[in-house]
C-alpha cells in the first residue's frame, strides 16, 4: 500500500483509543458508537497489515506495530495542530503572544516579564493564570505559547517540553518594622512568621534549614499566593518569607524593611516551552534576557546575608 490508502480518519480513532487505552470510553468522548470505533480501528489494521492492540483483560495494550503507528500518529496530529495555530495567527492583525503563569507566582515577576510586549503596537498580550499540570496541558494543545513556574516540570520519557532556568531570586525575611540587632536565625525563635504554603519548594527548603540550625518558628499564616502575602506582612508585625522580587516596590519606598537575606535559598524561575516546528518568533528575544533584567532589581549591597549564631 502507500500513503494515499492510508485513512487517517482511522488513524485518529486509533491515536485516540491508544491514548486512553479503552474503546468504551473513548467511543463515549467522541460521541460515536462503540462497534463503529471497533470497525474502523479494524479497517486500519487491514490496511496496514498488522495488529495494532492485544487484549490484557478488559484493556486494550499496543502491539509492538501499535506503539510504532502511534508514534507516527503523534508525530502526524501534533504537526497539523501546529499547522491550523500558525494560519489562524497568520490571519489575525499583529502578533498575538499567549502566556500561562502559575498562579503562585510573583505578579512584579511576571510584569517585568511581560513589560517589553506591552511597549510593542502591534503586539497583543494574552496571560492567564493557572496550576502548573493546567497550563501544562495547555501548552501541549497549543493553546498557550509559553508557561511561566517556580518550579520545573516532571520529566516524562519522550516529553515534549523544554524547560530553562531563567532567573533566581534570593528569598528574605522581611517586616513592616525595622529590627534593630537582627541576628538570623536566633531573632525567629518563636517569633509569628507568615510563610509559603506546604507545596512550595521556599517553605520545604525553608523549613530544612530551621530544622538543621535547631530553630522552632512560630508559623502566624501559611500563604500560597504571593500577592496576599506582600499585603498581610506590610498589615502586621510578623515577619515574612518572601523572595524580594515580591516585595519590591514595599522595599524602595520603605514600607517594608529587609532584615536579612535566607542564606542558600532561592525561588528559582522557569520558561517551559513545547517542541514545535515553528516557534513563536517573539519567544527567542522574551528569552534572550538576563535575570537583572527580569527581576528590575540593582545588584545589592545590603542588608547582609543572615548567619547562623556562634
Amino acid at each position: 500500500m502507500n500513503v494515499e490508502q492510508i485513512n487517517f480518519h482511522h488513524l485518529r480513532y486509533f491515536w485516540a483509543v491508544a491514548k486512553d487505552g479503552n474503546l468504551t470510553r473513548t467511543a463515549a468522548r467522541l460521541c460515536v458508537a462503540q462497534s463503529a470505533l471497533s470497525s474502523q480501528i479494524q479497517q486500519l489494521e487491514e490496511q496496514l497489515g498488522t495488529a495494532l492492540f492485544r487484549r490484557a483483560g478488559r484493556r486494550l495494550v499496543l502491539t509492538e506495530a501499535g506503539e510504532i503507528a502511534l508514534a507516527y500518529a503523534e508525530e502526524i496530529f501534533t504537526a497539523g495542530s501546529q499547522l491550523v495555530s500558525t494560519l489562524q495567527h497568520g490571519r489575525q492583525s499583529g502578533q498575538v503572544l499567549r502566556i500561562g503563569a502559575v498562579a503562585t507566582l510573583s505578579r512584579n515577576f511576571q510584569e517585568s516579564f511581560v513589560k517589553p510586549l506591552l511597549e510593542q503596537p502591534h503586539v497583543r498580550l494574552c496571560l492567564e493564570s493557572g496550576g502548573l499540570a493546567e497550563l501544562l496541558l495547555r501548552l501541549e494543545d497549543h493553546a498557550v505559547d509559553l508557561v511561566l513556574a517556580n518550579r520545573p516540570p516532571s520529566r516524562e520519557p519522550g516529553g515534549r517540553l523544554g524547560c530553562r532556568r531563567i532567573a533566581r531570586q534570593p528569598v528574605s525575611i522581611v517586616g513592616s518594622k525595622r529590627q534593630k540587632g537582627f541576628r538570623f536565625p536566633q531573632s525567629l525563635t518563636d517569633a509569628p512568621m507568615i510563610v509559603p504554603g506546604r507545596e512550595s519548594a521556599i517553605r520545604s527548603e525553608f523549613d530544612a534549614l530551621c530544622e538543621q540550625l535547631g530553630v522552632r518558628v512560630r508559623t502566624l499564616a501559611e500563604v500560597d499566593d504571593m500577592a496576599t502575602m506582600r499585603l498581610l506582612a506590610r498589615d502586621t508585625h510578623a515577619f515574612a518569607l518572601v523572595p524580594s522580587v515580591v516585595v519590591r516596590d514595599e522595599l524602595r519606598e520603605g514600607v517594608l524593611h529587609e532584615h536579612c537575606v535566607v542564606p542558600g535559598l532561592f525561588e528559582t524561575f522557569y520558561a517551559i516551552t513545547a517542541e514545535r516546528r515553528f516557534q513563536h518568533p517573539l519567544l527567542t528575544t522574551m528569552l534572550a534576557r538576563d535575570e537583572h533584567e527580569l527581576l528590575e532589581v540593582p545588584p545589592r549591597s545590603h542588608p547582609p546575608k543572615g548567619r547562623p549564631g556562634r
